[in-house]
C-alpha cells in the first residue's frame, strides 16, 4: 500500500479511537467500526489490486451433421430388380434367390427385404458357460502347453492342462502356439455377454474347436443346452462319407447321392477331403429305413454301394478316377463381416486382420489360384441390410474393399445373419468344378429368429454342405450363448470349425466364456492361414 494510504489509515483509526471516548455505548463503537470499513473499502482499490479485465474466450465452430439420405424404397418382390451398381455408392436391390454371376468390379450391392421361407419353430436354450482364466506363456519361447493361473500342472505333461472351476467344473483348457500373444498389447472392450469381469481383446488372439473331431463332447454341448432359442436339427446320427480315387487319394467335388428306395435324401459334394456328411434324423423319410444306397460320381465314372443303418458310421466308396488339377488350385475365400455399430469396437483390428489374412494367402508356396470376396451385413432398417463385394483375383483391389468397411447400424443383439448367409451362398460367382470355396464368418450376434418374410440359417447351411461350401464361424466379442450355439451349428454342419476371440480378464488370466474344451491360442490371422494352408493340404493326403 502506498505511503499516504498507509498515513490517512493511521489517521482514520485515531479518529475512531477519539470518538469512541467520546461516545457513550455499543451503538457508537458500531458506527465506529461501520466507518473504518468503508475507509477500507475506498482505500483497497489501488492499482497492485485491481483485477485483469479477462481475455474473449476463442470462438468454437459447432459441426454440422447431414444425415444421409435414406436408400429409394424398393417393393417388394419374389423376383430381384435390376438396378445399377455405382462406382462408389452402391444401389439397392432385392436379395434374389438364385445364384447371379456378377461382373468384376469392387463396387457393392445391396439387398434388403428377402422372399419369405418356412422356418422351423425355435427351441432348447444354453447351459452356464464357464469363463476361461489362463496365462498365455511368453512370445520369445512357445511352450507346449499352459495352465489356468494358479494351477499346477502335473509332472512331465505336455498336452493341454485343464483345471477346476470353482464350482467344480472344468475349466477350458489350452496349449500355447507359436505368436499366441499379440506383440501390440492389450486394448480395452466392453465386458462380455454374462460375465462379471471385463474381458478384452488380446489384439487378436484366438482359439479353434473342431466339434466333427471331438464328436462325444459336442453332442453333450447340444444335449445340455437350455437357453434361448435355436433351430434344433437333429445331428446325433451321423455318417461321415469318403470318396477315394485309384489312387487312394480322396476326391474332392464327386457328386453325393444318398437314396432310400426311390427316394433321394442327400446329394452334395465332397469337400476338398474327399468327405461330406449325412444326417439321417434330420430328415423326416428316413424313419424306418435299416440302409441306405449311395452313390458316387466323378468325372463319369460312378459307383453305388448299401450300407446298413448304424453297422458302420463311416462309409467309403473307392471310384476307378483321380483328382487332377490343370495349373494352380482354384481357391475361393469369402469373408462374410458383422458390419453393424456393435462390432465398432474391433472393426479396425479385424480389418487389420483380414488384410494380413488375404496378403499372406496371396503368398502361400503352393501359389493356388486366389479369389477373394465379401458380404458385409447390417440388419434392417439400416443403411443396408447386405452389401456384396464380388470375388476378385487382385489382392490389392480387394485391400481397399476391406478399408472401405465401417461399422454402424443395428441396435438390437440379433442382425440379419439369415439373410447374409443366403446372400453370401448366392450372389457372389462361386466357381464349381475343381475348385475349394471358403466362408469365415466374423460376428458378435446371431440371427434374428423373429422377422417374418426371412431366410434361415438351418436351410442355408444345408446349402452349403450340398455345394461344398466350408464355413468357419469366427465369435467376436459380445456372442452370447445364442449364438455360440449357432455358429457351431453352422461349423460343423459344414465341416468347417468354431473359432473364437480371446479376451484377458481382469485378474490377468487370457481365456473365453464359450462353453469349449480344449484348444489352441493363436494370432487370429495367423490361424485362419493355417486353415487355409490344411485345405490345400488335404489334397495331397
Amino acid at each position: 500500500m502506498p505511503p499516504h494510504r498507509r498515513a490517512g489509515l493511521r489517521r482514520g483509526i485515531y479518529r475512531i479511537r477519539g470518538e469512541g471516548m467520546s461516545m457513550n455505548g455499543l451503538a457508537r463503537t458500531a458506527f465506529a467500526v461501520v466507518a473504518l470499513a468503508v475507509f477500507l473499502l475506498g482505500c483497497g482499490g489501488g492499482a497492485e489490486n485491481t483485477p485483469a479485465i479477462p481475455a474473449p474466450l476463442p470462438t468454437v465452430a459447432t459441426a454440422r451433421e447431414t444425415p444421409a439420405l435414406p436408400p429409394a424404397a424398393t417393393p417388394i418382390s419374389a423376383t430381384p430388380a435390376a438396378t445399377e451398381a455405382a462406382a462408389k455408392l452402391p444401389a439397392t436391390t432385392l436379395t434374389p434367390t438364385a445364384p447371379m454371376a456378377l461382373p468384376a468390379t469392387a463396387a457393392p450391392r445391396e439387398t434388403s427385404v428377402p422372399t419369405p421361407t418356412a422356418a422351423p419353430a425355435p427351441s432348447i436354450a444354453p447351459t452356464a458357460m464357464a469363463a476361461a482364466t489362463m496365462s498365455p506363456a511368453p512370445t520369445a519361447a512357445p511352450v507346449s502347453a499352459a495352465a489356468p493361473a494358479g494351477a499346477a500342472g502335473p509332472p512331465g505333461a505336455d498336452g493341454a492342462i485343464g483345471a477346476a472351476g470353482s464350482d467344480g467344473a472344468p475349466m477350458p483348457t489350452l496349449a500355447i502356439a507359436e505368436e499366441s500373444v499379440s506383440e501390440a498389447g492389450v486394448d480395452s472392450a466392453p465386458a462380455m455377454a454374462g460375465e462379471d469381469a471385463p474381458y478384452r481383446p488380446v489384439s487378436l488372439s484366438a482359439g479353434e474347436v473342431d466339434d466333427n473331431r471331438q464328436w462325444e463332447k459336442y453332442l453333450e454341448y447340444l444335449a445340455e443346452y437350455q437357453g434361448p432359442p435355436a433351430h434344433e436339427v437333429d445331428v446325433s446320427e451321423r455318417y461321415i462319407i469318403t470318396v477315394r480315387g485309384s489312387d487312394g487319394r480322396p476326391l474332392p467335388n464327386a457328386l453325393v447321392r444318398v437314396s432310400y428306395g426311390e427316394d433321394t435324401l442327400f446329394e452334395g459334394l465332397t469337400y476338398v477331403n474327399g468327405q461330406t456328411l449325412f444326417f439321417p434324423r434330420a430328415l423326416q423319410e428316413t424313419g424306418s429305413a435299416e440302409s441306405f444306397r449311395v452313390s458316387a460320381e466323378k468325372d463319369g465314372v460312378s459307383l453305388s454301394l448299401d450300407f446298413p443303418r448304424g453297422a458302420e458310421t463311416d462309409w467309403e466308396l473307392t471310384l476307378d478316377a483321380t483328382a487332377s488339377y490343370d495349373g494352380d488350385v482354384p481357391l475361393d475365400v469369402l469373408f462374410l463381416l458383422d458390419s453393424t455399430g456393435s462390432m465398432a469396437d474391433e472393426i479396425d483390428r479385424i480389418k487389420d486382420t483380414l488384410l494380413s489374412i488375404s496378403a499372406r494367402i496371396s503368398d502361400l508356396p503352393s501359389q493356388p489360384d486366389l479369389r477373394l470376396g465379401m458380404v458385409s451385413y447390417r440388419d434392417r432398417g439400416d443403411e443396408y441390410v447386405t452389401r456384396v463385394f464380388d470375388f476378385d483375383a487382385d489382392a490389392g483391389r480387394f485391400s481397399d474393399t476391406i478399408r472401405s468397411v465401417q461399422a454402424d447400424g443395428g441396435g438390437d443383439e440379433p442382425e440379419s445373419l439369415n439373410e447374409a448367409l443366403h446372400v453370401a451362398l448366392n450372389e457372389p460367382d462361386w466357381r464349381t468344378g475343381d475348385a475349394i470355396r471358403l466362408v469365415f464368418l466374423l460376428a458378435d450376434a446371431p440371427p434374428h429368429l423373429d422377422y417374418p418374410q426371412d431366410y434361415d440359417y438351418a436351410e442355408e447351411m444345408v446349402e452349403a454342405r450340398k455345394r461344398g461350401i466350408k464355413i468357419f464361424s469366427v465369435a467376436s466379442s459380445g456372442l452370447n450363448q445364442q449364438g455360440e450355439y449357432i455358429f457351431r451349428q453352422i461349423a460343423q454342419h459344414t465341416m468347417g470349425r468354431f473359432i473364437f476371440i480371446l479376451y484377458e480378464s481382469s485378474g490377468g488370466g487370457v481365456g473365453t466364456p464359450h462353453d469349449v474344451g480344449e484348444y489352441t491360442i493363436e494370432r487370429l490371422d495367423s490361424l485362419i492361414v493355417r486353415l487355409v494352408e490344411e485345405e490345400l493340404a488335404a489334397l495331397n493326403e
